[in-house]
């Protein structure tokens, strides 16, 4: 059996009314003790707002936290549940997780989902698609994610996103490639 911890990034309230360096110094130390008590794996929601209300409180970015863990780990492995695939240009994810795979020397998963916040969409200027269209964005983010992770020039082009001989160096350093992982929830 393989464990995995989310840390904590302010989300769920957990940081409200905290100094950001101290709630940052405590992210890493939560991620510090996670990797010293064996778990194998560390975990950032991608969410830029509070949960259940949005509040003027912490919320730490995802991507940027978990490649700022990279640094601060060596061993555990780094992971977003998950990433919403309307926030996000898929080819610039692709990049941006073969680059974290990289500097974390091979430890990361990348998490996907079509994502259902619709406060944050409406806030950082997504509008908030039909669940339709946010599954054609998922799905499109996942053939872009898959073609660009496997190496070599990738092209496709569908409902909600294409690539055009998109190049992908480094494609990261694992074998046959980063792993992927889908979320979602619902009907």
């Amino acid at each position: 059996m393989k464990v995995g911890i989310i840390v904590p990034q302010g989300w769920t309230g957990e940081y409200d009314g905290w100094d950001p360096a101290r709630a940052w110094a405590r992210t890493v130390a939560v991620a510090h003790g996670a990797e010293a008590l064996g778990f194998d794996s560390v975990w950032m929601f991608d969410h830029v707002q509070t949960e259940p209300v949005p509040t003027d409180e912490i919320t730490f970015e995802a991507f940027t936290g978990l490649s700022a863990l990279a640094a601060e780990t060596a061993r555990v492995r780094l992971g977003h549940l998950v990433l919403c695939a309307g926030y996000r240009n898929p080819a610039l994810v692709a990049k941006m997780i073969s680059t974290l795979d990289v500097i974390s020397g091979g430890r990361a998963e990348l998490g996907l989902g079509a994502g259902w916040k619709e406060d944050e969409y409406v806030a950082y200027g997504f509008g908030f698609p039909p669940l339709r269209t946010r599954m054609e964005m998922l799905e499109d983010a996942l053939e872009i994610a898959t073609r660009m992770l496997g190496g070599g020039h990738a092209t496709y082009e569908g409902p909600a996103a294409r690539v055009r001989d998109a190049i992908n160096v480094p494609r990261g350093l694992q074998e046959p490639r980063i792993p992927i992982l889908v979320g979602g929830n619902g009907p």
